[in-house]
């Protein structure tokens, strides 16, 4: 039994050496704003017939892992999971939420490009949900008693770069630039559009295991 135990042990050490050698895995985490375009309800008859939307601050979390490296660059699966837990709304009548919050899942493919260099730039597509959760409350007074909650299809599209840091070979400093392409919120109004886009801009750090 002692001798299975050492051995379990050298091999897992064995495994966790390879593994930090090898660093295909990460772990990103950035901190930014959601950004989305007004929109102008059809209905003219309104007075300030057009929904604001504030640029609430997001959170990202990312987890990827390398598949394929190349001469060029190198190929990744990524799952990133954006946070936004307070947007912030604004409209002419006590109709909408006064505001809402959203995740995004969006697994994705990402293509890095020259990873070596000291500033490595890289691509990121692929799709997965979006989840909205409306206030409880709506604009001005009063209870929300519309649907609060959807859950919608969303198209993720994202640009970036991230950034060698000096004498610290597992972390790198990240700026990426993200839309997820959804359904809309539950706002109660109807607002000409069956989608919107959701940009998330933003910075952090990257660790690589």
């Amino acid at each position: 039994m002692r001798k299975f135990l050492i051995a379990a042990l050298l091999l897992a050490v064995g495994a966790i050496s390879v593994l930090a050698q090898d660093q295909k895995n990460e772990l990103a985490g950035t901190i930014g704003r959601t950004i989305i375009s007004d929109q102008t309800t059809p209905d003219t008859s309104t007075p300030f017939n057009t929904v604001h939307f504030g640029h609430g601050t997001s959170f990202n979390v990312n987890y990827g892992r390398r598949l394929r490296s190349y001469r060029w660059g190198d190929l990744s699966v990524e799952v990133p999971v954006i946070f936004n837990p307070d947007e912030d709304l604004n409209y002419g009548t006590n109709q909408i939420p006064k505001e809402y919050s959203s995740y995004f899942i969006t697994p994705a493919a990402r293509v890095t490009f020259i990873p070596n260099l000291a500033i490595s730039p890289w691509l990121s597509f692929g799709g997965g949900i979006g989840i909205f959760h409306a206030s409880s409350e709506l604009l001005y007074f009063g209870s929300n008693n519309g649907d609060r909650s959807k859950v919608t299809g969303a198209i993720q599209g994202g640009i970036g770069f991230d950034v060698r840091l000096p004498k610290v070979e597992r972390l790198k400093f990240r700026f990426e630039a993200r839309d997820d392409w959804s359904g809309g919120p539950p706002l109660n109004i109807d607002t000409g559009r069956s989608r919107q886009h959701n940009y998330y801009v933003g910075a952090g750090v990257v660790f690589r295991f």
